[in-house]
């Protein structure tokens, strides 16, 4: 999704504002399935319903070591757009609830500049091995270099082009990352060569459509992404409206992509137009097993 208020499509086209909100509010005031319809509730309501999403997978290559870890994604923040300080602190404050082993970050933490607000609210995340993240689109569109500080600043390990190793007793669970695929600065190259061979290996990738790339490596078993908000205004029957690039294929929930899985979160923030539809944003909560437990 792109900045000066218009969505992305893969082929360039884009959808005014005037028209993305003609087509959704026609649809939305037409139809009884809301409960309540119009632009208020899309605009006032449902963005704040955040939803936390349990996923409980089982990793062909996992330890049992590692039976029931627990990993909460938050993605695509956009702060300095819809998002607030005081919201971005509930967010943190709901992942922090979930006591997890670890947090991941997927990409898009800011929309424009990047604000000490950003930093004070990520600084209070906590997890029991680690807090890591990649670099969005959004984020190079601004300031990669000043996102990669705030997210030092906030106790935030990059994963762009890298990789973070868990041990337990002689087993391995590997947290790889790359850097946004859409402004070419992902590097898998380098990433294979840091990964071992063994253990269970989850790969960070904002843009969901790289899942095609990654699982034709045969090393991953899971792909983490964000990126196309799950559409922001999902239609029932006819799906969303406009999905960015890179965000088409694979845009919303859990995949099979060969041999691995591919999770794509819907995001916490938005971006211009402000409004969700059907579409609520999401925590998730994933919960790790070995085959035969989920």
């Amino acid at each position: 999704m792109s900045a000066n208020g218009r969505v992305d499509t893969p082929k360039g086209r884009t959808l005014t504002r005037r028209e993305f909100l003609n087509v959704t509010a026609r649809w939305s005031i037409g139809t009884a399935a809301t409960g309540i319809g119009g632009i208020a509730y899309m605009r006032g309501i449902e963005p704040n319903l955040v939803e936390l999403k349990s996923v409980p997978l089982a990793l062909p290559r996992l330890s049992p070591q590692f039976s029931g870890y627990k990993i909460v994604q938050i993605s695509d923040i956009h702060m300095g757009d819809w998002m607030t300080r005081p919201h971005l602190e509930d967010l943190v404050s709901l992942a922090n609830n979930q006591q997890p082993d670890l947090i991941v970050l997927t990409g898009d933490v800011a929309s424009d500049t990047l604000s000490s607000e950003l930093v004070a609210a990520l600084k209070g995340l906590r997890a029991k091995d680690a807090i890591v993240g990649v670099l969005g689109n959004h984020d190079h569109w601004s300031n990669a270099g000043a996102a990669r500080e705030a997210m030092q600043a906030s106790g935030i390990t990059d994963l762009s082009n890298d990789l973070y190793t868990l041990e337990r007793t002689n087993a391995l669970l590997h947290i790889a990352g790359v850097d946004d695929i859409w402004e070419r600065k992902q590097r898998l190259d380098l990433v294979l060569d840091k990964l071992p061979g063994e253990g269970a290996a989850i790969l960070l990738a904002h843009e969901p459509d790289f899942a095609d790339t990654s699982a034709a490596t045969g090393r991953f078993d899971l792909q983490i992404s964000g990126h196309s908000h799950g559409g922001q205004v999902i239609i029932p029957f006819l799906g969303a409206p406009r999905l960015p690039y890179l965000g088409v294929k694979y845009y919303l929930g859990l995949y099979e992509v060969g041999n691995m899985l591919q999770y794509t979160n819907r995001g916490v923030g938005m971006i211009y137009p402000y409004v969700r539809f059907n579409c609520r944003p999401e925590i998730t909560v994933f919960t790790l097993d070995v085959p035969g437990a989920v």
